[in-house]
């Protein structure tokens, strides 16, 4: 880009569901306007796109986590994420208002959708963390009861701070993985509903598991994981430094708590990601079925991830 003024009118000139983002968090506009175009989201682009996609019954697909029919034995490539689960994420941080869904979507759920795993119902959750994190931040965005959701992460946090979806095959230590996705699902819950003190305590601890590896280290042996710096939009379920610091960014304003010191090191790896022109390239779109594309292909210039690295960087700068 030739200037810091044309890499922000290259991400403002975007969908609505990330040009809302850009006009509040890097250029500081009202209030009124930011609002009226996230107001658009569920009228045009992406989140129209996707509201389209809704079932009579408040489904996606046919199913809960996975497309009706979907044959768990078959050689389709990569997760399909076409699915109730993933499709209401991607229109919540998308910044579509509830409303805009089917009426009553929280009960059509309630009274159609079963978890894959033993016919669960949809809003008491399951047994993987990232699943049931999902869940919590849907349910609270919806109206839904997801209280037994709440109470479930509080009973199954891990002896060293987080969560791992495979606890119910005997892992007993948590993942970064599961752990972000699960502090992830719980501020939104937090922010919506005010969560339980618990919860709350249990968010701490948890982050306070990403932190004490600076987001990127084995605590053991101070290797870097090799994918802590992968950067790939959608984030959907994986891991990353950059989408872990867009975490602590949020949770740090929500707290009122200054940015943790040892963000550092996650922070100068997103610094060092930075592409000549300014950009953040895509390096690893996420394989699988979807509606329809919502980046670009990899080695493109992201203007989600430029985004979401500008936002990271302007915050840990100011501070």
């Amino acid at each position: 880009m030739a200037s810091d003024d044309a890499l922000i009118d290259w991400l403002h000139d975007s969908d609505p569901a990330l040009r809302w983002k850009v006009e509040r968090d890097l250029l500081d506009a009202p209030a009124a306007q930011w609002e009226a175009t996230r107001a658009r989201v569920a009228r045009e682009g992406f989140g129209a796109q996707l509201l389209a996609r809704q079932d009579e019954d408040g489904q996606f697909a046919g199913g809960a986590h996975f497309p009706a029919g979907f044959d768990f034995g078959g050689d389709e490539t990569g997760q399909p994420w076409t699915a109730t689960s993933w499709s209401l994420m991607s229109l919540r941080e998308w910044g579509v208002d509830a409303t805009a869904l089917r009426p009553d979507t929280a009960g059509l759920l309630e009274r159609n959708a079963r978890w894959e795993y033993d016919d669960l119902p949809f809003w008491d959750g399951e047994v993987d963390a990232c699943i049931n994190a999902f869940t919590l931040a849907n349910g609270a965005w919806l109206g839904a009861d997801v209280a037994g959701i709440r109470d479930w992460f509080v009973a199954h946090r891990l002896p060293d701070g987080g969560w791992n979806c495979e606890w119910v095959e005997g892992s007993t230590r948590s993942s970064f993985h599961s752990t972000l996705n699960s502090v992830i699902g719980i501020l939104d819950d937090e922010r919506r509903t005010g969560g339980t003190p618990d919860l709350h305590d249990a968010r701490r601890g948890a982050e306070e598991y990403l932190l004490e590896r600076r987001l990127l280290y084995r605590l053991s042996t101070g290797e870097k994981h090799p994918w802590a710096d992968h950067l790939g939009y959608p984030f959907r379920h994986r891991y990353s430094a950059l989408r872990a610091l867009d975490h602590f960014r949020a949770a740090a304003l929500h707290d009122g708590t200054p940015p943790d010191a040892r963000l550092a090191d996650a922070i100068e790896r997103v610094r060092a990601t930075r592409d000549p022109d300014g950009t953040w390239h895509q390096a690893f779109p996420p394989r699988g079925r979807e509606w329809f594309p919502v980046d670009v292909p990899a080695g493109e210039p992201s203007r989600w991830l430029t985004f979401f690295a500008l936002r990271v960087l302007r915050w840990w700068d100011e501070a």
